[in-house]
């Protein structure tokens, strides 16, 4: 039974690089080709570097070529019912947002597709056990990216930027409220961690793991004493510093769970160290001010 969807699978391909070559339009058949290549039933390994390369290279000819590699990544993905398949296609947006050009990434959350609802909440495989626990992955990755986009919007640039922008009209609660939404979808990754023996899902969270860290590069100047940013913080009224509060007991909350996920690899005591050191005195200057009242 295994072996006949596979086959199923094979043929699938083949009829969808063949009605692909027969497209008139040249350049899209060419964009559908190289999607189609990237993400075969065949394998459920992660697309080959030269097959994600080419992707990748479209987004680099002109914003035309990238909008049409988008669109046929994201048709691809609601086509298809191989949660493998599926995958693949998120795993190719995934390397779009932290390694795209800006042209290829720009397209995600301006195109004229609803990229920031992927429509994958009731994505689901029923005739194979495993493909079933695939399935769930899909439904969690899908959601991850979403809020990784998300992430983007509000604050102006991709997560993954290796600068931090300070602007003293920023919202800053609402800046580190999304960042830490971003961290806790991560923590609601499925718990069959056990299936990261497979290389697909060995290799999207190796890109997981990098949003992890990129993000905690995004908090620390948020809350670190060294930054412009402090005096935002310290200029909080009790309303925010209390909410910010929550915000930083919620982010505290989901250290274990990334221990668990990364398996200790990617704990950064002095992240961690940060956050508690930043609540404890954002908790001091709060009593501070309650005793002040009490006074007045």
């Amino acid at each position: 039974m295994a072996r006949l969807r596979e086959l199923k699978g094979i043929l699938k391909d083949k009829a969808s690089l063949f009605k692909a070559n027969l497209s008139t339009n040249r350049p899209m058949s060419y964009v559908n080709v190289t999607v189609l290549r990237a993400t075969t039933h065949r394998t459920t390994s992660p697309p080959s570097e030269y097959r994600l390369v080419a992707v990748l290279s479209l987004g680099q000819r002109s914003s035309i070529m990238a909008d049409a590699c988008t669109e046929s990544i994201i048709n691809r993905l609601h086509r298809t019912h191989s949660p493998y398949v599926a995958l693949k296609c998120l795993f190719i947006l995934h390397n779009i947002i932290s390694k795209g050009s800006s042209t290829l990434r720009n397209q995600l959350p301006a195109g004229g597709y609803n990229f920031l609802n992927l429509n994958l909440s009731e994505f689901s495989y029923k005739s194979n056990v495993e493909k079933r626990e695939i399935s769930l992955w899909v439904r969690w990755y899908a959601g991850f990216l979403e809020l990784n986009l998300m992430v983007s919007r509000v604050l102006g640039y991709f997560s993954s930027s290796p600068s931090v922008f300070f602007d003293r009209k920023r919202d800053l609660l609402k800046e580190m409220n999304t960042l830490v939404e971003f961290i806790e979808g991560i923590c609601e990754v499925p718990d069959s961690l056990h299936l990261q023996r497979n290389d697909l899902l060995h290799e999207l969270m190796i890109l997981v793991g990098e949003d992890y860290r990129a993000t905690q590069y995004q908090i620390i100047p948020r809350l670190s004493s060294e930054t412009d940013f402090a005096d935002q913080i310290s200029r909080l009224s009790s309303t925010d510093s209390s909410e910010l509060i929550a915000c930083l007991k919620r982010l505290e909350n989901c250290k274990k769970r990334l221990t668990e996920i990364f398996a200790n690899r990617k704990r950064h005591d002095a992240f961690w160290e940060l956050i508690s050191q930043r609540k404890m005195e954002l908790e001091k200057m709060n009593r501070n001010r309650g005793r002040l009242l009490l006074w007045q």
